[in-house]
């Protein structure tokens, strides 16, 4: 990882969240996760300059890994670290854990590709948001090896 998780999403687990068994049910660690994509994708390139250049963002790539169900009454924040970098591609890991005790309920690894609208293709990355990753990773440095 390039730098230390950075807080993308904070809720409450709902009953109405909950399937037959008592569990969150997995359509909503999706939406999570889809909640958390935006905010941490937004500290890369504002929502606001990806319309004036008719971008956006393109996931191509997801795995949800689920390690402790959640149940209605839950405190989930989701922590997000981006792990590399390519030419057009971003790749970061979400975190979803308890907001009280810390323990991780789950995880997402993600592929997202910047999208150009009009050509409906991949668009390589820019210098901006390349700098803007390099000031999240100095904000929020590895404590220690990753």
């Amino acid at each position: 990882m390039l730098h230390a998780p950075v807080e993308t999403f904070r809720g409450v687990v709902y009953p109405w969240q909950c399937d037959g068994m008592g569990h969150m049910n997995t359509q909503f660690y999706s939406a999570l996760y889809d909640g958390a994509t935006l905010h941490f994708l937004a500290r890369l390139c504002p929502q606001a300059e990806l319309k004036k250049l008719n971008y956006g963002w393109a996931d191509v790539q997801q795995l949800i890994r689920y390690e402790i169900e959640l149940v209605a009454g839950d405190l989930p924040v989701v922590r997000t670290s981006l792990i590399r970098m390519g030419n057009k591609s971003i790749e970061y890991r979400h975190q979803l854990c308890d907001a009280e005790t810390g323990r991780v309920h789950s995880t997402s690894d993600q592929v997202t590709v910047l999208f150009d609208l009009e050509r409906r293709a991949s668009a390589p990355l820019s210098d901006a948001i390349r700098d803007a990753a390099r000031r999240l990773a100095a904000a929020h440095p590895m404590n220690g090896s990753p």
